[in-house]
């Protein structure tokens, strides 16, 4: 027998309430393997909807209602298989190399065919006259990076300096990818239930959580395509230095003016040596040197007066003839 007028009512509220609740269940688990960045969001939309349904009853049926066949229906996303392929490793490749060359337009031509050589391209590029120094921005493939490298050592000049480093962004990807599969998968269960909406209020509550999942979605997806992007393409920044004349190189060894304060600097210290020495020689000696003289003055006047007694001594001892 079929339940009609109340009794239809409340059982249909009921089996709303019960959807409700799977639903909420479901997106609590799906959030708690994306990570902990979406599972507060995810639970707090699947709590409001509930919310918003328990108040007005006016959403229909879902995943755990039957239809006429005596069917149930699913609205929550499949779950993997058990033996799921490993993530493919993804690594953000940088370098910076300088090359001192003969001529820079020359090596700024072979740097250009390089890239396109490569599969790449020249990002960004700055050069100045013939004589003075450029620097490119390659954008290569991240499979090719490593020729690259050897094709720069290769050019008509000398290797001055080479810098490489790698990133490993393979568990950051897997992430992203993570938390916008469990995302789309609650997007579909909101549309889901806003085509079953059949209150005002719950079609603007369920679309306002639709939007803003549209909305976490979106950005994670352009974070995903700038990390991948980055992967895919490696960044080289190249220097191109031109190489120094003989005569332009000491011409600019020599400075008249590096002369000049080197001799001043000279002299000023002999002076400083000289001016050092008579300073310790009116201070120290002087007074050390009258000293030993006036020791020096009363031993030789001792010396001289026993000279002159010695003579008028042996004198008067002298017997008489």
């Amino acid at each position: 027998m079929t339940p009609t007028g109340p009794a239809r009512t409340m059982s249909t509220r009921l089996s709303l309430l019960a959807l409700l609740i799977f639903f909420a269940i479901a997106l609590a688990a799906c959030g708690s393997q994306a990570g902990g960045g979406s599972v507060e969001g995810q639970r707090g939309e699947a709590a409001a909807s509930a919310a918003a349904a328990e108040d007005g009853g006016g959403l229909g049926g879902g995943s755990g209602d039957r239809d006429e066949e005596g069917g149930t229906t699913g609205a929550g996303p499949e779950s993997g298989g058990p033996n799921a392929l490993p993530a493919e490793q993804r690594i953000i490749r940088t370098g910076e190399v300088t090359v001192e060359v003969e001529r820079i337009a020359t090596a700024l031509a072979r740097v250009r065919a390089l890239a396109l050589e490569l599969g790449g391209y020249v990002g960004d590029s700055e050069a100045g006259t013939l004589d003075q120094s450029a620097t490119l921005t390659l954008r290569i493939p991240s499979g090719r990076f490593g020729d690259a490298l050897i094709a720069l050592r290769e050019l008509d000049g000398e290797l001055i300096s080479e810098a490489t480093r790698e990133e490993d962004v393979t568990t950051q990807v897997v992430d992203l990818q993570a938390r916008i599969s469990n995302l789309e998968a609650s997007e579909a269960s909101y549309r889901i239930l806003l085509e079953r909406a059949e209150r005002i209020d719950d079609v603007l509550a369920v679309q306002s959580r639709l939007d803003d999942v549209r909305g976490q979605i979106e950005q994670l997806k352009a974070q995903l395509e700038n990390v991948t992007g980055q992967a895919d393409l490696s960044t080289l920044t190249i220097t191109l230095i031109p190489q120094a004349e003989p005569v332009a190189l000491q011409s600019e060894t020599w400075q008249p003016g590096t002369e000049l304060d080197r001799a001043i600097a000279s002299l000023l210290g002999i002076g400083q040596g000289l001016a050092s020495g008579l300073i310790w020689f009116v201070v120290v000696w002087v007074p050390v040197l009258l000293i030993l003289a006036l020791l020096a003055l009363v031993a030789l006047r001792g010396v001289l007066e026993v000279r002159r007694r010695v003579p008028s001594t042996s004198v008067s001892q002298e017997p008489p003839a």
